[in-house]
């Protein structure tokens, strides 16, 4: 059975409605908020501080960690276990990678950046709105950045090469493909690359372009976020 029509009736390249603020935790030294369709995380962040024990430290450049996590009731499939998991660690790991290459680490060595990002509720899209969020968080604590990174999912539903899929359509009856990406915006840097499933390579590049665009209007909620928060100061 083909794909005509997306469950939610969105076009092919059309992404789930987007919110998202910057400020949101008070007590943190910056912090974002990124929701799209049903999907929402929290980012915060705190530091550069001291990073202790001393021997996990580097005197020519700073850390980064980061720590994902979803809360118990909110994915749309079954209940999460609470507490670290094998997925979670996971995620912490590659929204460290993608979030890497835009800090100027070299600025505070033997100091640790953390960004703690949790998920309330989720319908697909859970790492990619994690690192969107951690990105608006980033530059929210004033941390010395290169640019910002936008992350979104793109795939192929039956026949049907399509930007940010729903838990719906990830769920498809004839199976899907799901590409998690990430990219620098004015460089389009490439920080994040997983896929569930299988695409050809000329496939592959017709999606990238898509999640390029996409990216790019991402980018641009993002920044407005942050203007918006400045302003109000």
């Amino acid at each position: 059975m083909a794909y005509p029509k997306r469950f939610d009736g969105r076009k092919n390249d059309e992404m789930r409605p987007i919110e998202a603020k910057a400020g949101v935790i008070k007590r943190a030294d910056g912090s974002g908020w990124f929701k799209i369709g049903k999907t929402e995380a929290y980012a915060a962040v705190y530091g550069p501080r001291a990073l202790y024990p001393r021997f996990l430290q580097d005197p020519e450049k700073g850390v980064l960690r980061c720590n994902y996590n979803m809360m118990p009731f909110s994915g749309s499939g079954d209940r999460v276990r609470p507490g670290p998991s094998r997925r979670s660690k996971e995620l912490s790991m590659v929204t460290e990678k993608a979030l890497r290459p835009i800090l100027n680490l070299s600025e505070f060595p033997n100091a640790v950046v953390d960004v703690f990002i949790e998920l309330p509720q989720t319908d697909a899209g859970s790492r990619c709105a994690g690192i969107c969020a951690a990105s608006i968080a980033l530059a929210d604590a004033g941390i010395s950045m290169k640019d910002m990174v936008a992350a979104i999912g793109a795939g192929k539903v039956s026949d049907q090469k399509v930007v940010d899929l729903s838990y719906a359509e990830e769920s498809h009856e004839e199976g899907a493909t799901d590409i998690a990406m990430s990219f620098v915006h004015n460089t389009k840097e490439l920080t994040l690359l997983q896929m569930d499933g299988d695409v050809s390579k000329e496939e592959l590049a017709e999606i990238m372009e898509m999640a390029k665009k996409a990216c790019d209007q991402i980018n641009e909620i993002q920044r407005n976020a942050l203007k918006e928060k400045f302003q109000a100061e």
